[in-house]
């Protein structure tokens, strides 16, 4: 008899060669008494504190390469492509150093996901976010702090809705950005898939740097690319100008409907959890 039977007879469901982690309590109050609690909330504030400053610095320094009117060249600094590869290979990086410790969530749209699907208890993921969206203010306001000349001009990084772009264009685009993000997080991180396929080498923060990287290219024109709710807030505190803030909206909601639609599909449909829970209630 096959161990991986996802479903058996009379609703009942066989053995399985892998194991999933027990649902994260909502709320648990003994994660206050364990020092790696706090060690992995000071994790995440560091790790979205590098994320903003390499990847905000180095928008600023294609803007400022690429400006003729300030002695750059039309094709000069990195481009929209090495922008794109800045933000996913920051987030592998950091992914890679923090995943051990905190999770490596780096993002609240990806900590609300893994809320939704049960990963990490209700406070947890409350203190993860606060700590992102203060790690994302540090890490502009470092930024301005080294290009304090070229901030302002150049847009401090801040993302906003491009001209010639509807609201609705704007919200889908994060949507569907951070549903792509999201759902490469819980495919690199599923336990059923690493038993599968431990014979294929698959280092789980190179596929979701990929994703990001990917997302980059295709949403850079249309919204500079949130998919990061506290990146986006945290450019907008610093950078404080009205545009950012009028659109701030987009950057919320979006990733954050994204995550949930990631964690409904990949938890009960790929993952059958609607099927199991059914047929759970069929054998009793």
């Amino acid at each position: 008899m096959p161990k991986d039977i996802e479903a058996g007879g009379r609703g009942g469901f066989g053995a399985k060669d892998y194991e999933d982690p027990p649902p994260a309590p909502l709320i648990d109050g003994h994660e206050f008494a364990k020092w790696s609690f706090y060690r992995a909330i000071i994790a995440e504030f560091v790790a979205t504190l590098l994320f903003l400053y390499v990847t905000v610095l180095t928008v600023i320094g294609y803007k400022i390469q690429s400006d003729v009117n300030n002695g750059g060249e039309i094709c000069g600094g990195v481009g929209i492509l090495g922008i794109a590869w800045a933000f996913g290979g920051m987030i592998f990086v950091l992914v890679y150093c923090t995943a051990g410790i905190s999770g490596g969530h780096i993002n609240p749209a990806v900590t609300v996901g893994l809320l939704l699907a049960r990963k990490v208890s209700l406070v947890r993921a409350v203190l993860y976010i606060v700590a992102q969206c203060l790690g994302a203010i540090c890490g502009c306001a470092l930024v301005k702090s080294f290009q304090n000349a070229h901030y302002h001009t150049y847009g401090g990084g801040a993302n906003s809705l491009a001209d010639g772009y509807s609201t609705g264009t704007g919200l889908a685009a994060e949507i569907i950005g951070t549903f792509v993000l999201v759902y490469t997080v819980f495919s690199a991180t599923d336990p059923k898939r690493n038993a599968r396929d431990s014979h294929v080498p698959v280092l789980a923060p190179l596929p979701i740097g990929f994703a990001v990287f990917m997302v980059h290219l295709a949403t850079i024109p249309i919204t500079g690319t949130g998919i990061n709710p506290a990146r986006s807030f945290g450019a907008a505190v610093v950078f404080n100008e009205d545009k950012p803030w009028d659109d701030q909206w987009i950057f919320w909601v979006g990733p954050f409907i994204g995550a949930a639609i990631a964690a409904i599909y990949h938890q009960f449909i790929l993952r059958a959890g609607a099927a199991k829970a059914l047929g759970s209630f069929g054998s009793s």
